[in-house]
């Protein structure tokens, strides 16, 4: 089983592993980034996947059916796809109700409950197979105070969505320990919750309480600890701004670190709204952080260079560091050596 211990405010989990992962008929690996997130993070969790008709990515495992994987000794099937909205489409009815005959558990980070399935319910009371609904919040939260708390707090922050705030928090709170220095990393979303145990998935919170919640994830700490929390979305983004400006408020983060993908020039999926320019993007984040912590600071610019070749790489970490003037890195490719110690720079 994947488990973790609760902490103040954040939902603790107890998944059955390991896992059937579900791709259903995703057409792009950011479709899917629940699904390879957890493969690239929690890799001895993963059995197998299974992926529907049409479906355009693979994570490289075995394709297995509800029962093999059951069979297999997989304890749960997790749904890998986050569509925008995170809606379950009525199609997928059969095959959850399958898994769940199977005995397997159904684990879901979308906005629809899994009770809402038709059917489902009655398949889980009769076979045993657990219902997990991660992106439901299992606590009440208070209005956020802004007090100020003990600690240190570093908050991944972005351009856009899904261009990698996820993997360089769990890159950065995995160096951090590594190095010696008490850290934690703080999941806002279903797929860090799914990996490490632990969380609150942010943007389920009703909006009047993601302040509130944020500082109910991130609590009075030992003056040398971190905090590295998961961001969310983006200042830039039409539909999700709201969301990543209450995280940021709430979070009190001493440290930014940007995270942006250098051939993305809109904003995925919103083709009338370009990227910012990074230098308007530290700018207005540092503005807005300011709130709730006059002394924050841009410690680096993380890049998700995977479409580079290595020469391609080099270059541009090059070209945005001397724009910058702050440490560049790709969290996956290249050192967190210059970005951590500006991070713990006094």
């Amino acid at each position: 089983m994947m488990t973790a211990a609760e902490g103040d405010g954040a939902r603790s989990l107890t998944l059955r592993t390991p896992y059937l992962l579900f791709l259903g008929d995703a057409p792009s690996e950011a479709h899917a980034k629940t699904a390879f997130g957890i493969r690239d993070w929690a890799r001895p969790a993963c059995l197998a996947q299974m992926r529907l008709p049409g479906c355009q990515v693979s994570l490289g495992l075995p394709e297995l059916t509800p029962e093999s994987a059951a069979d297999a000794g997989a304890g749960s099937f997790v749904i890998g796809v986050a569509p925008a909205g995170g809606r379950i489409p009525e199609s997928w009815a059969p095959i959850l109700r399958r898994a769940a005959e199977a005995g397997l558990d159904v684990v879901s980070g979308m906005h629809t409950p899994l009770a809402e399935i038709a059917g489902l319910e009655e398949v889980s009371r009769r076979t045993g197979a657990a219902l997990v609904n991660v992106r439901a919040p299992v606590n009440r939260f208070e209005v956020g105070t802004g007090r100020r708390r003990t600690g240190k707090r570093l908050l991944t922050v972005g351009t856009d969505c899904a261009l990698g705030k996820k993997y360089t928090a769990l890159a950065l709170a995995r160096e951090l320990r590594n190095r010696g220095v008490e850290a934690t990393f703080r999941a806002t979303g279903q797929t860090g919750i799914m990996i490490v145990g632990s969380g609150i998935a942010i943007d389920a919170v009703i909006a009047d309480f993601v302040a509130g919640a944020a500082e109910a994830l991130s609590p009075d700490a030992p003056a040398g600890h971190w905090d590295v929390i998961e961001g969310q979305g983006s200042l830039f983004h039409p539909a999700y701004a709201a969301v990543t400006l209450g995280l940021l408020h709430g979070s009190q983060p001493d440290v930014l670190v940007l995270c942006h993908d250098p051939t993305r020039t809109h904003i995925k999926s919103f083709p009338d709204f370009r990227t910012p320019d990074l230098r308007v993007a530290a700018d207005r984040y540092l503005e807005a952080a300011r709130l709730t912590n006059p002394g924050v600071r841009l410690a680096g610019i993380s890049l998700n260079t995977s479409s580079f070749d290595a020469a391609g790489r080099e270059r541009v970490l090059a070209e945005t560091q001397d724009r910058l003037d702050v440490p560049c890195f790709d969290p996956l490719k290249t050192s967190l050596g210059d970005v951590l110690r500006a991070v713990l720079a006094p």
